[in-house]
């Protein structure tokens, strides 16, 4: 993470450019409508590029989440065993051979480690990058004044 080049202002495809020169073969980004229950992103190596696919359906917040967290998982390198099945294949990638992707992917689910793992890249990059600062929106009304004050109190006791 420390020899990671986070661009400022933050911006996940600047960012995927970055690690794909870095590596030598580029990074290229997918909004696909994926089904529910199912994983919100994946990542896919092949040859000559990697490709991150991820919830179309779903905010602009979690979109850069899930390809942060697939980044995650090609930073790591992490590897896992074949479970894409060949109506998956032709969905994802309709141009490529099914068996070519399956024999290429190599990897389908992760272990807990590995997700914690990606999920901690995630969180530290958005930690790294975020400018959000928490500022009332508008003023407390008087009846909630004392409430707030008391919970302010009780933070700042846990926090120092």
């Amino acid at each position: 993470m420390n020899g990671l080049d986070l661009p400022q202002p933050f911006d996940v495809q600047v960012l995927c450019d970055r690690i794909g020169g870095d590596r030598g073969r580029p990074i290229f980004l997918a909004p696909i409508s994926l089904p529910t229950g199912g994983p919100c992103g994946l990542w896919i190596n092949t040859e000559p590029a990697d490709y991150i696919f991820f919830e179309a359906d779903t905010s602009p917040l979690h979109q850069r989440h899930i390809v942060l967290h697939e980044l995650g998982h090609l930073l790591c390198d992490h590897h896992a065993a074949p479970v894409l099945t060949p109506d998956a294949s032709r969905l994802l990638m309709p141009s490529l051979d099914p068996a070519m992707v399956r024999r290429v992917l190599g990897r389908g689910c992760y272990s807990a480690v590995e997700e914690q793992q990606a999920e901690i890249i995630a969180s530290m990059i958005i930690q790294r990058t975020s400018s959000w600062v928490a500022e009332p929106v508008r003023p407390v009304p008087p009846e909630a004044a004392e409430l707030v004050r008391r919970i302010e109190r009780a933070l700042e006791r846990t926090v120092h």
